[in-house]
C-alpha cells in the first residue's frame, strides 16, 4: 500500500497516507526520504483509541504471535476511527480514496463525497480469479468428502488448474464470520471506480484480462511496486520495518550480507516463510535436516523462540553446527529481504507463497520452492508451478488457519526433493531458472517509460484528473 502511494507521488500526485502511530513508524523513514526528494507525500497520524477498546498504548498492529482477543480489540479500535477518518477525507479535500480491501466502509464515504474509490487487492490476479470461480461455480461441492485427495478443476480460468477441497480456505468450504467480511469486500469492490494490483501484465496478463471481464470492472496492474519505489539501498534496507530493531537491524544487515558476499554466485538457498507464519518444533526439525542434507549453502529466517521452547533450543544447537561448517546462516526475526534476494549469491528461495515475497523474488529473477499455508497462497502456488513454471511444489496438502499449526508435517525427504529440483543442473531446473530471469527482465521493463505498468499509472492518473475536472465543472 505504501509503495503504491510512493509510486503515485513519483508521478506528481499529492498523497496523504492516513495511519495510526505504530503503523506509521514502520514506513515513515521511506515517506520522509521521498518528501526530501521533492515529492508531495506525507503521513497524517490518527491516534489509535487503545484505552477505549481495553488495550495498552502502543498495541495497534498485530503479527503471528498476537492473541485472537487482542486482534478483535484492534479491529474494534479501527472501527471507532471511521468517523474521524471520513472527516479527514473532507478536510484534506480528497479527490480520490485509495483503500486497502479490509476497509469496505470507505465505499460509502467515497459515495457521500462524490469522489472515486480505488480498492487495493493483495495477491495475484490468478488468486482473485480463482476466488471468483469457486464462488460462482462451487466445484468443490461435487466432491463428497473434503477429507480426500480427489481433485476438482477451477472452472472458467485460462488454464486447467486442479485443487483438492482441503487446499481451499476454510471460509470457502464452510461459511463463517470471515465469509461475511469477504462478501462486504466484494460488494465494496463492485461500488468502486476500480481495483489496483501489485502485478504486471507480462507476469499474468491473461488473468488480468480474465479478472476484468469476470468482475466487469476497471483494474490496473501497477507493479512491481517494491522494485519501483525502493530504488536505493536505504529504501531496500528499511522495507519491512528495520526501524523497529534499531541497531540490531543494521548489525543483522551487515552480518548476513557479509556472509553472502563470501559465497559463489547462485550457490545459496534462501528460506523464509514471511512475517505471519510459524511452525511447530517437529516441522522445524524436518526443515533443518533437509537443509543440512541438501549439501547447499543456505540462509534461513526463523521466528524468535522462547528460551524454554524445544524448537528454539534445537535450532540454537543447529545454528552453532552450521556456523562452524560455514554452510548455513540463521537470521532470527526480521531480515533485510530485498537486499538478500538481489545478492548474486542467492540461487533460489523456499517461500510460503505470500504475494510480496513472490513479487520480490520475481524482481530478483529467482525460481522458488512453494510451501503455501493460508490466505490465497495455494492459488499463488498454482501461478508459480503450473502457469509460469518457475516454482516446484514441496507438496503441502492442507490450507491451515492463520496462527494455527495444523497437523500436517512435511518430511525432510519431500523438502529435499524440491530443493534438488530448484538448485539442480537437470534440464527442468535450468529451464525454470531461465524463465525466472526472463520475468525479472520483464519486471524491470514494466516500470520504465512505455512499459505496461508505467502506462497504467499514467493512464490512471489522467482518468482521475478528468473526473476531478468533471466534478469542478458540475459544481
Amino acid at each position: 500500500m505504501v509503495d503504491i502511494a510512493r509510486v503515485l507521488a513519483m508521478h506528481g500526485v499529492d498523497v496523504t497516507i492516513i495511519a495510526s502511530p505504530v503503523a506509521a513508524s514502520l514506513f515513515q523513514t521511506s515517506v520522509d526520504g521521498d518528501s526530501s526528494r521533492g515529492r508531495s507525500i506525507r503521513t497524517h497520524v490518527v491516534k489509535f483509541p487503545a484505552a477505549e477498546v481495553g488495550l495498552p498504548d502502543g498495541v495497534e498492529t498485530f503479527n503471528v504471535d498476537t492473541k485472537p482477543d487482542t486482534i478483535f480489540k484492534i479491529a474494534k479500535g479501527l472501527q471507532l476511527l471511521e468517523k474521524e477518518i471520513e472527516k479527514l477525507f473532507e478536510e484534506l479535500q480528497a479527490d480520490c480514496i485509495v483503500t486497502d480491501m479490509f476497509y469496505p466502509w470507505t465505499a460509502d464515504a467515497a459515495a457521500r463525497l462524490g469522489i472515486p474509490r480505488l480498492i487495493f487487492l493483495g495477491g495475484s490476479y490468478l488468486a482473485h480469479s480463482a476466488y471468483h470461480s469457486v464462488k460462482t461455480y462451487a466445484p468443490h461441492k461435487e466432491i463428497e468428502s473434503e477429507h480426500t485427495e480427489d481433485k476438482f478443476v477451477l472452472p472458467g480460468l485460462p488454464h486447467r488448474l486442479e485443487m483438492t477441497p482441503l487446499q481451499l480456505p476454510d471460509w470457502i468450504r464452510e461459511p463463517n464470520g470471515y465469509t461475511y467480511l469477504m462478501e462486504m469486500i466484494r460488494d465494496s469492490e463492485r461500488r468502486s471506480y476500480g481495483s489496483l494490483f501489485d502485478s504486471f501484465y507480462e507476469l499474468e496478463g491473461e488473468y488480468q484480462d480474465h479478472y476484468k471481464k469476470a468482475i466487469g470492472a476497471n483494474s490496473w496492474s501497477l507493479g512491481p511496486v517494491s522494485l519501483w519505489a525502493n530504488q536505493d539501498a536505504a529504501d531496500k534496507a528499511g522495507r519491512g520495518g528495520q526501524a523497529r530493531f534499531e541497531h540490531r537491524g543494521k548489525e543483522e544487515e551487515d552480518g548476513c550480507l557479509k556472509w553472502l558476499n563470501s559465497k559463489p554466485e547462485s550457490s545459496v538457498l534462501y528460506v523464509s516463510f514471511g512475517s505471519m507464519s510459524k511452525f511447530p518444533s517437529s516441522q522445524l526439525v524436518e526443515i533443518a535436516q533437509a537443509l543440512e542434507d541438501s549439501g547447499h549453502d543456505f540462509m534461513w529466517v526463523v521466528k524468535k523462540k522462547d528460551d524454554d521452547d524445544d524448537g528454539g533450543s534445537f535450532l540454537k544447537e543447529f545454528e552453532k553446527r552450521v556456523k562452524a561448517s560455514n554452510k548455513g546462516y540463521l537470521i532470527w526475526g526480521w531480515a533485510p529481504q530485498l537486499l538478500i534476494l538481489e545478492n548474486p549469491a542467492i540461487g533460489g528461495i523456499v517461500t510460503h507463497c505470500g504475494w510480496n515475497t513472490i513479487m520480490e523474488s520475481v524482481n530478483a529473477g529467482l525460481a522458488m520452492v512453494t510451501w503455501p499455508m493460508f490466505a490465497e497462497q495455494f492459488f499463488n502456488e498454482k501461478l508459480l508451478v503450473h502457469v509460469l513454471k518457475i516454482g516446484v511444489a514441496v507438496g503441502v496438502k492442507e490450507w491451515k488457519k492463520w496462527q494455527e499449526f495444523g497437523e500436517e508435517v512435511v518430511k525432510k525427504d519431500q523438502i529435499g526433493k524440491a530443493i534438488d529440483v530448484l538448485m539442480g543442473n537437470e534440464e527442468e531446473s535450468v529451464e525454470m531458472r531461465r524463465r525466472a530471469r526472463e520475468l525479472s527482465d520483464a519486471a524491470k521493463r514494466a516500470i520504465q517509460v512505455g512499459g505496461s505498468s508505467h502506462t497504467n499509472v499514467v493512464q490512471l492518473i489522467q482518468e482521475l484528473k478528468s473526473l476531478k475536472l468533471d466534478r469542478t465543472n458540475i459544481n
